[in-house]
């Protein structure tokens, strides 16, 4: 440690405050994967009670941490490279921590994806932060949802439904009046881009209802909406570094892509959609056809990021840690990673209602290598034919099955032995051993406790937990108790995901943490009126995004980004998807074919193999390769998920990659080229022209300014190409149409 200060002299000052980083996602990450690892290898020698203090620095708080020691800070928020803890853990420059043995390779890559986070650490709030929330005082989120009563309201001719008395009740509360409702050719654009993730070609004559209902009905909507979901569980197609310089590819990975894909567009009710994904394997089918689509959808549980097994001492427990992570922050909106090392300090989740549901996911075998996918008969059926010829088993009749008929064990040596040909998929099914799990003392699987009986976190759900059988994991029970409708979490963080979506930030701010720690609801009538209602159709997410888009609330128009108390829409850009998706579109060269597998070998990838992987592709966003650590370009400078963990809202921030691809990046110039050869093709006089690509990218004709200013630069543009390489009027057109096509009018809706 000697080196300290002397190595980061010229940096002190730039360094950030930790406290800036405090959000749900980057504390359990802090939690689950720092922690731990801080527990076991340093704070005998760098904490309040070591014997001897090694370089004056604690790393028992995050004051201790920001303080650094006797050389300085050791942490630069946000920059792992010029961080000297970095350095110490990689043996870089004579630092060495700690001293006698390296942490394995994927450790220290968990520690630079906490600092590139700006080294969360929620040991700051110990103290103030955390003694104003008493242990005894109730959590809204915890009570069940209710029908909210009718609000009085000033002005009760507004509204057109419940959710705009809601509404509106808030609003005239604090005082403010909601804006006009939005042109029609605005509303049409924003439901366009909403429920189908791609923009109008031509103007609906029909009414707003036939409109929202044609787009609820397209195959489009799942492959808009599909995409939510795959952000929030971690979807990819392949590992991740695992401490091996490898990224192992995921090759069956995309069926269950396309399983999400399909559920979204056949309205699969959500709490079937919760039990299919955490217990499929255990669920009776009418068919062939249904169980392989009830083992895909078990994949979400495989496909998280493991370290290599190899290189890590407490692998199956992170792999149950990272299942958890999805049901909690996922689908509850609860936060459990704390409790892996000690009770919740916020929220009433304790050590062993962790290591209780730690035994269900420890009593499932979890397949992704080669030699234990599972295996399919007839995964070629597309759901909606399922959907449509009504098989699937009604909840009642799972309740009654589930200790009549025990689900089905797996042989203690199991034989993999598949034909060259069969269809395989990720997933899980049940362990050969069923065994609860013990307490992990400080988060270390090597210092175990007491065993705790497998049981589900009754703290959560307010009402009675289903008891889990002796010889089954618990998994089956798990879902059932999610999606009973007494259950006070899995409908509201739908949606309020749902609500998110649609209007650019959530009735709960904080998605994934609906805990004490997260943000209280700004509309909480409203949110259990949603919930209420969701949970009354069935769990129906298209009747949910039609009830709310056909509110007044949902068509005001748009008055600047932050619309929290609801009195207009906020203005909100494109994302990643939308906008490639878009370009082609528009260009003419969009496939919206639905495409076989995956471009992904079926083999490991290694790291300097990745960006040879994506290859030019005119099929919808969804559907490229999405490589851990390599995710595709047009996707990720847009603010794509990296896939590490549950994923929140996206981040909408501008960047300087941003404006560097849509200026100098061949996709967006080669799409540039396609239209203006299009509007080429067009007799039109100059001028007719402009109108023809106004409507064709924005919906709308051109203002008379607008106009002369698109002819005026197509004179410059061409006088300037001529003189520079001769006659490039073609090009002209092309930069006047990449000029629209990264216009602020069209990569924003309003």
């Amino acid at each position: 440690m000697a080196r300290l200060g002397a190595l980061l002299a010229g940096a002190i000052l730039s360094a950030r405050p930790l406290a800036a980083a405090q959000s749900p996602e980057g504390i359990e990450w802090f939690e689950s994967r720092i922690r731990p690892v801080l527990v076991k290898n340093c704070l005998e020698c760098h904490s309040a009670q070591s014997k001897k203090l090694g370089g004056k620095l604690r790393l028992d708080s995050a004051a201790g941490i920001n303080a650094g020691g006797e050389s300085g800070p050791v942490l630069l928020a946000g920059n792992p490279k010029e961080s000297l803890l970095m350095q110490a853990l990689r043996y870089e420059g004579g630092l060495e921590m700690p001293p006698k043995k390296r942490l394995p390779p994927q450790v220290v890559a968990d520690f630079a994806r906490w600092v590139e986070m700006g080294a969360p650490d929620p040991r700051t709030q110990v103290g103030p932060a955390l003694a104003a929330v008493p242990a005894t005082k109730p959590l809204w989120s915890l009570r069940r949802p209710q029908p909210p009563p009718s609000p009085q309201l000033k002005n009760p001719s507004w509204p057109r439904g419940r959710i705009d008395e809601l509404a509106l009740a808030v609003m005239e509360h604090r005082g403010l009046t909601p804006v006009a409702d939005a042109p029609r050719a605005v509303l049409q654009r924003r439901l366009f881009y909403d429920l189908i993730g791609l923009g109008p070609q031509q103007p609906w004559t029909g009414s707003v209802e036939s409109l929202v209902d044609h787009l609820l009905a397209s195959p489009r909507f799942g492959e808009r909406w599909g995409r939510l979901w795959l952000d929030v569980v971690r979807y990819a197609e392949s590992n991740g570094n695992d401490g091996l310089s490898r990224n192992p590819s995921f090759p069956h990975a995309w069926r269950y892509r396309d399983y999400v894909i399909e559920s979204f567009n056949a309205d699969v009710p959500y709490d079937r959609f919760v039990m299919e994904q955490l217990a499929g394997d255990l669920l009776p089918a009418a068919d062939a056809a249904q169980r392989d689509r009830q083992l895909v959808a078990t994949g979400v549980l495989a496909f998280g990021a493991k370290p290599a097994k190899a290189m890590n001492d407490h692998f199956e427990m992170d792999v149950v840690a990272d299942q958890m992570a999805l049901v909690g922050s996922g689908i509850m909106g609860m936060s459990l990673g704390c409790a892996r090392c000690h009770d919740h300090k916020a929220d009433p989740i304790s050590t062993r209602d962790y290591y209780a549901l730690a035994g269900v996911f420890k009593s499932t075998q979890t397949m992704w290598g080669a030699a234990a996918h599972q295996g399919l008969t007839a995964p070629q059926t597309p759901l909606h034919v399922l959907a449509a010829a009504k098989v699937l088993p009604p909840r009642q009749e799972i309740e009654s099955i589930i200790k009549a008929h025990p689900p089905r064990r797996t042989p203690a040596k199991p034989q993999f032995v598949y034909p060259p040909q069969a269809a395989l998929a990720m997933g899980v099914r049940e362990a050969s051993r069923i065994e609860d799990c013990r307490i992990n003392i400080d988060g270390d699987s090597k210092r175990l406790g007491a065993a705790v009986a497998r049981a589900l976190p009754a703290s959560l759900g307010g009402f009675e937990a289903i008891p889990i059988p002796a010889g089954q994991s618990g998994r089956l029970q798990l879902a059932l108790w999610l999606t009973d409708e007494r259950h006070p979490l899995t409908a509201r963080v739908m949606v309020n995901r749902v609500w998110q979506r649609l209007f650019g930030q959530g009735l709960v701010r904080s998605v994934n943490d609906f805990g004490h720690l997260g943000e209280p609801p700004t509309h909480p009538q409203l949110l259990d009126h949603l919930a209420v209602e969701f949970m009354r159709s069935g769990w129906s997410l298209k009747a949910l995004i039609r009830r709310i888009v056909l509110s007044r609330t949902y068509q005001l128009e748009a008055r600047g980004s932050d619309a929290t108390w609801l009195a207009h829409h906020a203005r909100r850009p494109l994302d990643a998807e939308q906008l490639r998706d878009s370009m082609l579109q528009v260009s003419g060269d969009l496939d919206l074919c639905w495409p076989q597998g995956s471009l992904i070998a079926q083999r490991d990838v290694l790291i300097n193999e990745l960006p040879s992987l994506h290859q030019p592709s005119a099929q919808r966003s969804v559907y490229l390769l999405m490589l851990r650590q390599s995710m595709p370009q047009s996707l990720s400078v847009f603010g794509l998920p990296d896939a590490a963990a549950v994923a929140g809202p996206r981040e909408e921030s501008v960047q300087a990659a941003q404006a560097l691809y849509l200026f100098n990046h061949e996709f967006v110039l080669e799409q540039s080229r396609k239209l203006a050869r299009l509007m080429q093709q067009r007799p039109e006089d100059p001028a007719g022209r402009v109108r023809w690509l106004f409507a064709e990218v924005l919906g709308r004709q051109p203002a008379a300014d607008e106009q002369d200013q698109c002819l005026d630069f197509l004179t410059e543009a061409q006088a300037g190409l001529s003189s520079a390489q001769g006659s490039q009027g073609a090009d002209a057109w092309a930069a006047l149409c990449q000029v629209l096509l990264i216009s602020s009018p069209w990569r924003y809706l309003d």
